[in-house]
C-alpha cells in the first residue's frame, strides 16, 4: 500500500468515528427545545465526516499512477526541511497561549505575519496587508456577522 492510500485509510478511519460520535453521541444529548431547530450542534460536524469519507475514498478508489519527482520519498526523509514545520508548530502554540492575552487581532496579525516568514516570503508589505486584511475580516465576520464574541484587544485593555 502506498503512503497516500495509507493516509487516506486513516483519514478515513477517523471520519468515520467523528461522524459516528456526531451522528449518535452528540444527537443524543440535544436538550428537548433544540430538537426542532434545523441546524443541530452536530450540523458542521457531520458535513466535516461526510467530507472525509468521501475524499478519502476517492483517494482510495483512484487509479494508480506511476511515482514522479513530487511524491513523498521516505528513503530520502533526511532532505525535508522539518526546521519550517517545528517553527510552525511552535506558532500555533504560541497563538492557542497568547490568544486571550494579546486578543484576536494582534495574536492572529503576528501568527499570520511570522508565519509567513517562516515559510519564506519575504516582502514586508503584501505580509502587513494580507495579515491585516486577514485578522480584521475574520474577525468582523464572526464577531458581528455570526455573533459569537471574540475579544479584539488585549485583556490588559480591559476589551
Amino acid at each position: 500500500m502506498t503512503l497516500d492510500r495509507a493516509i487516506a485509510l486513516f483519514f478515513m478511519l477517523v471520519s468515520l468515528l467523528y461522524g459516528y460520535s456526531a451522528w449518535f453521541i452528540m444527537d443524543a444529548r440535544i436538550p428537548p427545545f433544540m430538537v426542532q431547530n434545523p441546524v443541530w450542534p452536530s450540523s458542521f460536524p457531520k458535513m466535516l465526516a461526510i467530507g472525509g469519507i468521501f475524499f478519502s475514498l476517492l483517494v482510495l478508489i483512484s487509479p494508480h499512477r506511476p511515482r514522479d519527482e513530487s511524491d513523498i520519498d521516505l528513503s530520502r526523509w533526511a532532505e525535508y526541511n522539518y526546521g519550517q514545520a517545528i517553527g510552525l508548530l511552535a506558532l500555533m502554540t504560541a497563538y492557542a497561549l497568547l490568544l486571550l492575552p494579546l486578543g484576536f487581532l494582534a495574536a492572529t496579525f503576528l501568527f499570520l505575519m511570522l508565519g509567513s516568514l517562516i515559510l519564506g516570503e519575504r516582502r514586508w508589505v503584501l505580509m502587513i496587508l494580507a495579515s491585516g486584511i486577514a485578522s480584521v475580516g475574520i474577525w468582523y465576520l464572526v464577531q458581528e456577522v455570526l455573533g459569537i464574541f471574540l475579544r479584539p484587544l488585549p485583556a490588559i485593555l480591559g476589551a
